[in-house]
C-alpha cells in the first residue's frame, strides 16, 4: 500500500468527526492564518492553490479578500475535501473555488485543474501533519509562476514561551499527529538557496508560530513587517 493511500486513510479517521466542528474548535490556536491571507496581495487574475485546504476556510476568505483572483485547494482527505465542496457551494463560490484530492508531495496542477502553475501558494498549518513535508516544499516550488510566492504558517518552537506551555502543546497536538517542524527555517534557507528565491521569516506569539515567504522576486518595501 501506497504512502499516498495511508496518509489519505489516516487524514480521514482523524477528520471523519472532526470536520464538523473543525472551524469552530481550530479558531482558538491555529493562530496567523487571517494574517497569512492578508499578505498573499495577489493581483487580478492570478491563480492561487491552498495546499492542505481542509474544509475550505481559508479559501473562502481568500475569495472574499480577492474576488477578482482564481481560487484552487488540495487535500489529501476525502472527508475533509466533502465538507470543503459543502461549504464552496453554501457560500456561493463555485465559480472562483475549484477542489481536487491529491497527495501534496507530487501534484500535477495541470491534471488536476488544466492550469500550468500559481502565482501564489500557501499552506497554513499542514507541514506539521504531513510526513513527507520536505517533499511538499519542493514540489510548491516547482509549481510557482515566474511571479510566485509561497506562504506559509504553522506552528513554531515555542521558544520564548514558558517550558510547561511548549511541553504541553506538543504532547496534545501529538495525539492529532501534528508535529512542529523545528528545522523548517533551515530547510526554507536551504530551498531558496536552491532555486534562487527572497526568503523573510518571523516566529510572532513567543514563537507559538513560523510564517514565512520564498518569493521568486525581490518582495516590495511594506510587504512585511517584524513581530
Amino acid at each position: 500500500m501506497s504512502d499516498a493511500i495511508v496518509s489519505a486513510d489516516l487524514m480521514d479517521r482523524i477528520y471523519r468527526r472532526q470536520r464538523h466542528v473543525y472551524d469552530l474548535t481550530r479558531k482558538y490556536y491555529l493562530l496567523g492564518r487571517d494574517r497569512l491571507i492578508a499578505r498573499l496581495r495577489p493581483t487580478r487574475g492570478m491563480r492561487v492553490l491552498e495546499i492542505g485546504s481542509g474544509t475550505a476556510r481559508n479559501l473562502v476568505h481568500a475569495a472574499r479578500a480577492y474576488p477578482d483572483i482564481d481560487l484552487f485547494g488540495i487535500d489529501i482527505s476525502h472527508e475533509m475535501l466533502e465538507t470543503a465542496r459543502q461549504t464552496v457551494v453554501r457560500q456561493g463560490l463555485t465559480a472562483h473555488i475549484q477542489l481536487a484530492q491529491a497527495d501534496a508531495t507530487r501534484f500535477d496542477p495541470a491534471l488536476l485543474f488544466g492550469v500550468p502553475g500559481f502565482s501564489r501558494i500557501f499552506i497554513s498549518y499542514s507541514l506539521s501533519m504531513i510526513p513527507g513535508w520536505r517533499a511538499v516544499l519542493e514540489q510548491a516550488a516547482a509549481c510557482l509562476l515566474p511571479d510566485g510566492e509561497l506562504h506559509i504558517v504553522d506552528f513554531g518552537r515555542q521558544e520564548r514561551l514558558p517550558g510547561w506551555f511548549k511541553a504541553a502543546l506538543r504532547r496534545w497536538l501529538a495525539l492529532f499527529h501534528v508535529h512542529p517542524r523545528d528545522d523548517l527555517e533551515a530547510e526554507l534557507a536551504a530551498l531558496a538557496a536552491r532555486h534562487g528565491f527572497a526568503l523573510i521569516l518571523e516566529r510572532p506569539y513567543g514563537g507559538y508560530a513560523q510564517h514565512a515567504i520564498l518569493s521568486m522576486a525581490p518582495l516590495p518595501v511594506g510587504h512585511w513587517q517584524r513581530a
